[in-house]
């Protein structure tokens, strides 16, 4: 298992998944109101899986210019259309916007419940998670990061 797992955080990092990731910790440890479908009423939470992918788009739309061939390959083979270099950020970010609503990924009324006055508590509680952040391939200052969450809020 620690083999497995050294492996897998090999993977995370090299595969740019790192701020989906860890945006995601202090969006469901937040969560005060949103319970997901198939969990029981009582338990207010947003899955880990679900709120890495309410910031995917906004991350890949950030972290493009870092490796605009690679983002570019991605959003092709997502889309199954050909994206000039340019628009890999774009590109990627819409397709994956498209595949959530196809999937009926209820992010808006989600993140409603996550107001904007509380993008300074997000990026306080996000901060001391250097291990997550330091992979990134951009900025980890406050203003990437709270332009991030602010695009996330709207995904469709």
């Amino acid at each position: 298992m620690h083999l497995a797992s050294s492996m897998a955080g090999v993977g995370f990092g090299n595969a740019g998944v790192h701020l989906c990731h860890g945006l995601s910790y202090s969006i469901s440890g937040l969560n005060r109101e949103y319970h997901a479908p198939h969990y029981p009423k009582e338990v207010k939470l947003i899955p880990h899986g679900l709120s890495v992918c309410i910031t995917a788009p906004a991350v890949f739309a950030a972290t493009a210019d870092s490796s605009l061939d690679r983002h570019a390959e991605i959003a092709e083979i997502l889309s199954g259309k050909p994206v000039r270099k340019e628009d890999a950020g774009q590109a990627l970010s819409d397709t994956l916007r498209e595949y959530l609503y196809d999937l009926d990924v209820l992010m808006v009324s989600m993140l409603s419940d996550l107001q904007r006055k509380i993008f300074l508590i997000l990026l306080l509680v996000h901060f001391p998670q250097r291990r997550v952040l330091d992979l990134a391939p951009l900025s980890v200052a406050a203003e990437p990061l709270a332009e991030i969450y602010a695009g996330s809020m709207k995904n469709y």
